[in-house]
């Protein structure tokens, strides 16, 4: 009898450890060989996982890390708000991206810079404030635009909206680029907003007026 009930202790128990490990809410978590983003099919009960994720670049860079650690308490100069698509061997620019079309500089939701004082850009005086920020690439240069029609998805530009157009030289990138990147780097008046993708950086001058 000992026994019969020892033989039951086991399976009852063997059972529980069973339910423990199949209980549960599971992810799959399925990467790609040449990426360490995860894949938007990966299973997730409340929101799919973007293969494009949204960035923040300040200016100063840091700017939340400065504010946190007491070393700044004025408002950061500017800041841009964009998705950040991947290459994935592809062929981006005259390819992906077509000369002479609209693209929103980025994926999803239309690209969005901040101005947190008034700035000068190629000799035109810009409001602070919000703008969509998008560009019209091409093989020297890119255009650069600022338009008010906020919140928005994609880009379907419209030109009533554009504040002001700029020109940005484009460049051969010293080495292939993965991720699409946009970062504020300091120069002497202000800030240079780079853009690089694949194998081409383009750079637009900002001058912070005082």
């Amino acid at each position: 009898m000992q026994f019969f009930f020892t033989i039951a202790f086991l399976f009852l128990l063997a059972g529980c450890s069973n339910e423990s490990k199949g209980g549960g809410e599971k992810v799959m978590i399925n990467t790609r060989k040449d990426t360490h983003l995860v894949k938007k099919e990966a299973i997730n009960p409340y929101a799919s996982i973007d293969i494009s994720p949204m960035d923040i670049s300040y200016f100063p860079e840091d700017y939340p890390i400065l504010k946190m650690s007491g070393k700044v308490s004025a408002l950061p100069l500017a800041r841009v708000i964009y998705s950040r698509p991947h290459r994935q061997g592809r062929k981006i620019f005259g390819a992906l991206l077509k000369y002479g079309e609209p693209w929103r500089l980025g994926a999803n939701e239309a690209t969005e810079i901040e101005f947190f004082q008034p700035v000068s850009i190629q000799g035109k005086s810009i409001r602070k404030g919000r703008y969509v920020v998008y560009c019209i690439p091409d093989t020297n240069k890119w255009t650069i635009v600022l338009n008010t029609n906020l919140f928005s998805w994609g880009l379907k530009p419209d030109p009533k909206y554009d504040v002001a157009k700029f020109e940005a030289t484009a460049h051969q990138a010293p080495s292939n680029i993965e991720y699409f990147t946009m970062v504020f780097q300091k120069t002497a008046t202000g800030a240079d907003l780079l853009m690089a993708w694949d194998d081409v950086t383009a750079r637009l001058p900002i001058v912070f007026k005082k």
